[in-house]
């Protein structure tokens, strides 16, 4: 076998002898870290180097909640029927993003942790504390106090965007709890949407690095050893690996670490301001467009980024920023990966087939009215239901529609009548008692008035609901 690898680059060159095509295709392998293995040692070659490089950034976390387990009513008939609570751990990993202890991981990981503990590669553990959550992108900033002049190692972010499909990778982290551990692969795709809707801004890195229980914010390397994305989920029918893994890419995690060092307790997100519809076959052919891609606007808010940038009802959108728009999801991403007060350009096809350049400013959804949160009390269908105004803001970060108008929006439930009631987060409350529900304000002087019933109409998933309560 040695010998046959050692013949590699004299077979190559006869080849180029032979054919001369042969030659001249070569240059397609010419890029850099992307080249096959040019001779022996090269295809002996190991990951180890990378591993070195990345491994002590990687950390084990492990988050301690208490849990209230609910007790059969059969044993309630006994006495036996008082809630237990018992404390709940999950396991999980995270990268050292900056020397001073700060750490990146998955939220779901540390989602309602009473007590978060750190254990870095060497053994030692930290207690920790949560610097930012972000459901949205199931992103968790920590951040864990180390001894004075002690410097961790970190992992450099990778988030020019130069990762392609089939690009080499490991994923790092520490599953089932044995201890770190590292598997390989490739980039399987790119700018993966698991949003039907591509309302949810992300894209995500789709590998086949098998991505087990415990991998969840853990890192995917390249093979600089530098960070392109932070493991989150896998889809699988039987729970365990199987080659379809998906990783949060480094720029959204650059800004939600930036987010959380400058003191901030949520990324703001820009928006586009304006409903769109990803270009399928149909439209395209409707529209004369050569291939069904890029995103159909279909809606304009009133004085929004949309409409100040001059896009109009029918426009599609071709390009991001020099780089193709497959569907909505793709001009979400591109859009919510700016920073406020960014401008970006924006490719559109118009009708008529002309296209035209457009510069789009990056701002966050306008909080109009105020938030103006309240939790209801007293004997009302709405006792321990958390409600706030509705806005394009609201709507965006509870991952609702934004063009969804004004109301009143049941954000959150705790114990009392409005859970019993049927309630939902979510929820729009438009009336009660024949009386319409604008504001928080509103709905607190309906729910403080007394009344032998209660006739309720919300919102839920577009649809209005009507029911009568006595309470």
């Amino acid at each position: 076998m040695r010998r046959l690898l050692a013949l590699i680059p004299a077979l190559t060159v006869m080849c180029a002898a032979i054919a001369p095509g042969y030659a001249a295709a070569q240059p397609a392998f010419s890029q850099p870290n992307r080249a096959p293995p040019q001779d022996a040692m090269q295809m002996k070659s190991s990951f180890s180097p990378v591993v070195k490089r990345a491994a002590p950034a990687v950390v084990n976390i492990s988050a301690k909640r208490m849990v209230r387990q609910q007790v059969d009513p059969f044993w309630q008939l006994f006495g036996r029927g008082v809630p237990e609570s018992r404390v709940a751990q999950s396991l999980g990993s995270g990268v050292i993003v900056r020397a001073d202890g700060v750490i990146v991981t998955n939220n779901h990981v540390v989602a309602e942790g009473q007590e978060i503990t750190v254990a870095l590669s060497d053994r030692r553990e930290f207690p920790a504390r949560v610097l930012l959550a972000d459901p949205r992108t199931d992103l968790a900033i920590l951040k864990i106090d180390i001894p004075a002049g002690e410097r961790l190692e970190v992992l450099a972010m990778d988030d020019s965007g130069d990762a392609q499909v089939g690009d080499l990778v490991l994923a790092i982290g520490d599953p089932f709890g044995v201890g770190q551990t590292v598997t390989n692969g490739i980039i399987s795709a790119l700018d993966r949407s698991t949003d039907p809707n591509g309302e949810g801004g992300l894209a995500y890195i789709q590998t086949d690095a098998a991505i087990n229980p415990g991998n969840s914010g853990g890192a995917l390397v390249d093979m600089d050893g530098d960070l392109i994305g932070v493991n989150s989920f896998i889809l699988s029918r039987s729970g365990s690996s199987s080659g379809v893994g998906f990783a949060i890419p480094a720029s959204v995690v650059r800004r939600a670490v930036e987010t959380a060092v400058g003191g901030g307790r949520r990324v703001v997100r820009p928006w586009l301001g304006a409903r769109t519809q990803s270009v399928t076959p149909e439209i395209a052919r409707s529209l004369g467009l050569a291939r069904p891609q890029g995103a159909l606007i279909a809606d304009l808010w009133p004085g929004g980024p949309a409409a100040r940038a001059g896009l109009r009802q029918g426009d599609v959108v071709l390009q991001a920023d020099g780089k193709p728009v497959a569907d909505t999801g793709a001009l979400s991403f591109a859009i919510r990966n700016h920073r406020p007060g960014e401008t970006l350009l924006l490719v559109v096809h118009r009708a008529g087939g002309q296209e035209q350049t457009l510069p789009l400013r990056a701002e966050p959804p306008p909080a109009v009215p105020a938030r103006d949160e309240l939790t209801l009390t007293g004997r009302n269908p709405f006792d321990g239901a958390t409600v706030v105004n509705m806005s394009p803001a609201v709507a965006d970060e509870l991952g609702l529609d934004t063009f969804a108008g004004q109301g009143v929006l049941v954000s959150k439930l705790g114990r009392g009548l409005a859970m019993n009631a049927g309630l939902r987060p979510g929820d729009i409350v438009r009336q009660v008692n024949g009386r319409k529900i604008e504001t928080v304000r509103d709905l607190a002087v309906a729910a403080g008035t007394a009344a032998p019933a209660w006739q309720v109409t919300i919102e839920r998933n577009g649809q209005q609901i009507t029911a009568t309560f006595r309470i």
